[in-house]
């Protein structure tokens, strides 16, 4: 009787042996897919563009600073916007908290509001067009109008610096703060340190504004870095009745909407606002008594050493009475 030898087992080949290998990570990239696809789900219904969440593109830090305007739209928020930030909370300038929708909605809210969101409280750029806007819009003129109008002011540094922008500005309308800059994130306002062009609103150079800033900021102190986000920049938005109905977000340092633009949108006159007087181009003073001569001015005053010809008519009355009293003499 023959004994059965058992046949040996064939090794097995490489496909059987990575199989199970290769099907781990495969399950795993999948899985990883599957949760990115609904993490980018989730930031897009939920992030407005350029926001930190949001999958919208938005500038790097190192390109920041280019040439060309942000790619941004002046589209109006819906009613939906509108609920998630009505209940955003700003702050004055002792720190007090109020919800964003008490500003343009409610009981003693003027039924027409346009809200101005401005850069940093240092930016000297936004400074010069809340002085522009001041010297030509009043609040006395804008609650005489048909439909009672007001202006408010939001920037987003700390509280601790509005009484010094108020003052820097002579801005006669109320400022808020929104420091963590969640209303300027959902309202789509975005971020950039490109200058533009000079607008209309600005009546001094770029170095003085830029000399100003530094000395204001270095004035405050520790709060010289309170001042808010250098690269955040702001826009407009008008409401009537508790709706928004136009929209202007800036697309540079230098863009916010023209006081004649505003002025128009408001109902008052769209003439162009006077050049102010400021330290930077205005004309020195000149010394007590003295009289600036024009060569286009009727009566002008001329020098005394021109004689006769260069005086006015009481002079040479003056001249006449002096001659007769040395006659008699």
């Amino acid at each position: 009787q023959q004994s059965k030898t058992a046949e040996p087992t064939p090794p097995a080949s490489p496909k059987d042996t990575q199989q199970p290998a290769s099907t781990a990570p495969a399950a795993a990239e999948t899985q990883s897919l599957t949760a990115q696809s609904d993490k980018k789900k989730a930031s897009t219904s939920d992030s407005p563009p350029f926001s930190p969440s949001s999958t919208t593109p938005v500038l790097e830090k190192d390109d920041l600073d280019f040439v060309g305007t942000v790619n941004v739209n002046d589209e109006i928020p819906t009613e939906k916007d509108l609920k998630k930030v009505g209940d955003q909370l700003v702050l004055d300038n002792k720190g007090a908290s109020r919800q964003f929708k008490e500003l343009y909605q409610g009981e003693g809210v003027a039924p027409k509001q346009l809200i101005i969101f401005i850069r940093h409280f240092f930016c000297g750029n936004c400074q010069e067009y809340l002085r522009t806007l001041s010297s030509a819009i009043t609040p006395e003129m804008l609650l005489a109008l048909p439909t009672p109008t007001f202006i408010t002011v939001i920037g987003c540094g700390s509280p601790d610096l509005i009484d010094m922008y108020a003052k820097e500005t002579g801005c006669p309308f109320p400022i808020y703060a929104d420091p963590t800059r969640r209303l300027y994130d959902l309202l789509g306002m975005t971020s950039t340190f490109n200058p533009g062009n000079k607008p209309e609103y600005i009546h001094s150079n770029m170095f003085l504004t830029s000399v100003q800033s530094v000395m204001q900021a270095l004035k405050t102190g520790t709060k010289a870095t309170k001042g808010g986000d250098f690269k955040q920049v702001g826009g407009e938005f008008l409401f009537e009745d508790g709706d928004c109905v136009w929209v202007h977000r800036m697309r540079n340092t230098r863009d916010h909407a023209e006081v004649t633009d505003i002025k128009q949108r408001l109902g008052l006159d769209s003439k162009k606002p006077p050049m102010r007087k400021r330290w930077s181009h205005g004309i020195k003073e000149m010394g007590k008594g003295r009289v600036r001569s024009t060569s286009w001015g009727k009566g002008r005053i001329r020098s005394k050493s021109r004689g006769a010809k260069g005086t006015d008519e009481g002079s040479l009355e003056d001249v006449s009475e002096k001659k007769v009293a040395e006659e008699k003499k």
